[in-house]
């Protein structure tokens, strides 16, 4: 998580810039730490075990969209992770095998090339370790991965992908999950207006968006723990969402701040990704804003110091929606690519 006495004098230097202009300019003198915090990176990081390639992204493409990666033939990885939803699926929680209601919303997958742990409560460690664990899922894709192997080693339009893609490894485990992740660090948020106000365009975004950004920064403490420029410290909170889901605490018991605790999601694009929080509970960013300003739904020992009672007027929270309106981009149209035979 980022915070501590550092973290909060750049923040009100910043601000103090923020107060007297509201343009980018006025940040831009000094503080360069604060600036370079919400600079979009040039390039995609692939891990060198399994470097970007465009038979690897083709062929990873083509499994995410395959639903004969399921035990009913119908469930895809994108059945949840919709493009036209933000890559999600626009549900309170997530549907699986036989329309079970699964006890979790579905995350995005937006921009988790720069992402740590992976899932709301950080099981997995990459994103290859995370993609074949809703296929075998019994509640999920309920397809045993020896099952999965066999299936698309019966289809022989597939033999060529992965020979292009991982020459001499075959069809496994493990190439499997590289060419998902592969696809998968390639789903890259776009430039929104927020960048191109920090870019230096004063009319990128509205006045009252701007206003926003300060409270982002400050009073609404916000930036406390959605940071950078994906706005995510990749770190897990409990903000106090009411539900006995202890998240992250399942995964490390001996913990006690991590009990009821969840990964911060990013907040790119996040106006196309109603509902919100891990259970889906707030229905809109006007009541994820009010959710923030009351100081949570339910108080636990364990809730983050920085979810309290904010005293948010009616329209510091309106221009805070619209300051998180500005980080949502006009992405390229997915193209949904033809399935093997």
């Amino acid at each position: 998580m980022v915070s501590g006495v550092a973290r909060i004098g750049v923040l009100l230097i910043a601000v103090s810039f923020a107060l007297e202009a509201s343009e980018p300019a006025a940040f831009a003198a000094e503080p360069k730490a604060y600036l370079s915090s919400y600079k979009r990176p040039k390039d995609i990081p692939f891990p060198k075990d399994n470097l970007h390639s465009q038979a690897r992204e083709d062929l990873g493409r083509t499994l995410f969209f395959d639903p004969r990666l399921s035990g009913s033939d119908w469930i895809s990885c994108a059945t949840c992770h919709n493009p036209a939803l933000s890559w999600g699926d626009g549900l309170p929680k997530g549907l699986g095998h036989g329309m079970k209601v699964l006890g979790r919303r579905t995350p995005t997958i937006l921009n988790l090339a720069w992402g740590e742990l992976m899932m709301w409560d950080g099981r997995a460690d990459s994103l290859e370790a995370q993609a074949l664990g809703p296929v075998e899922a019994e509640g999920e894709m309920n397809l045993p991965l020896d099952q999965m192997i066999g299936k698309l080693e019966g289809m022989s339009s597939y033999k060529p992908l992965f020979d292009k893609a991982y020459p001499g490894e075959g069809i496994n485990k493990s190439t499997i999950a590289k060419a998902i992740a592969t696809f998968e660090r390639t789903v890259v948020s776009g430039e929104a207006p927020f960048d191109r106000w920090v870019k230096g365009d004063a009319k990128a975004v509205t006045e009252n968006a701007k206003r926003g950004f300060v409270l982002f920064n400050e009073k609404a403490l916000c930036s406390q723990c959605h940071s950078g420029w994906r706005f995510t410290d990749d770190s897990f909170h409990d903000i106090g969402v009411a539900g006995d889901d202890i998240g992250r605490g399942k995964i490390m018991p001996d913990f006690e701040v991590l009990q009821g605790a969840f990964k911060t999601p990013t907040l790119r694009n996040v106006d196309h990704r109603a509902p919100y929080m891990h259970d889906g509970s707030e229905k809109t960013l006007e009541e994820v804003v009010d959710f923030y300003d009351k100081g949570g739904k339910q108080r636990r020992p364990t809730v983050s110091e920085h979810v309290k009672p904010l005293g948010l007027s009616g329209e510091e929270k309106a221009d805070l929606v619209a300051f998180l309106r500005t980080l949502t981009s006009r992405d390229k149209p997915v193209v949904i690519p033809m399935l093997p035979r």
